[in-house]
């Protein structure tokens, strides 16, 4: 179970482009299918998609404590960073009325999406030397990019759908996370142990790029509000582009227009 690689995979090295190649190529697939299907056979799907990554979440965190971090208390990967709420929404979804599935929905192809696009293209805490520890990061992430496009194509028949209640979800869920923040702050001793969630813990500088360097010149405060308005910037721009391609799209064959 615990195989590792001879030497720990690199950023932009073979095994990174080689596993983004893949996933770009599946999801490549995947939207031609996707793009057909009714809009009620869309949730289900959706609802698979969680269900499959919360039983890998629950893997994870077994294999943490059993090869990772054995015998040490910490809350590194507790799970509540931003792209963990894609497992979570993606199964409540399915079973909330439609204006708050809009929310998740929205939140699913938009916060979500935008995560895992960074969370690829720079996977530095993704990078580990155990093999399916790292395979199931990329593997989650995947999923994350299917969820989008399935949420997509949801909303595709919904112009009631908002982007500001999808906001204001995602700022309910990062004040749940600077509150596993401050918590794990105290619970846990070891800073290297300490939580992070979506990164933007009040203790320490972030450990993204570029974002430390403006902690280290302008301060925590400063960099943690940066960084909440350029996810919301760049999801909002996300939204644009959703229902700019929505708009030339089939239509959907789920709800009547």
């Amino acid at each position: 179970m615990n195989w590792q690689f001879a030497q720990t995979p690199q950023v932009f090295g073979a095994v990174h482009l080689c596993l983004v190649a893949v996933i770009l190529a599946v999801n490549a697939v995947l939207r031609r299918f996707i793009r057909r299907l009714s809009e009620k056979d869309a949730l289900r799907r959706l609802l698979a998609c969680g269900l499959i990554m919360i039983a890998a979440e629950i893997w994870k965190q077994w294999f943490i404590r059993a090869y990772v971090y054995p015998g040490v208390k910490s809350m590194w990967f507790f799970p509540w960073q931003l792209c963990s709420m894609a497992m979570y929404l993606s199964v409540l979804a399915p079973f909330l009325k439609e204006k708050f599935q809009n929310a998740c929905l929205v939140f699913l192809c938009t916060y979500s999406l935008l995560a895992a696009v960074f969370a690829l293209a720079v996977p530095s805490d993704m990078m580990r030397p155990q093999v399916w520890f790292l395979l199931h990061g990329f593997v989650y992430h995947s999923l994350m990019i299917t969820e989008a496009m399935l949420a997509a194509r949801i909303l595709r028949g919904r112009p009631a759908a908002r982007f500001l209640p999808a906001t204001a979800l995602f700022f309910a869920l990062a004040a749940v996370a600077e509150a596993v923040n401050v918590y794990g702050h105290y619970a846990v001793e070891d800073i290297s142990h300490q939580p992070n969630m979506f990164f933007i813990t009040p203790y320490y500088p972030s450990t993204q790029v570029i974002f430390c360097d403006i902690a280290a010149r302008f301060g925590i405060a400063a960099e943690v509000i940066l960084y909440l308005a350029l996810i919301v910037a760049g999801s909002a721009l996300l939204w644009k582009v959703s229902r700019a391609f929505a708009g030339r799209g089939e239509r959907p064959q789920g709800r009547p227009r």
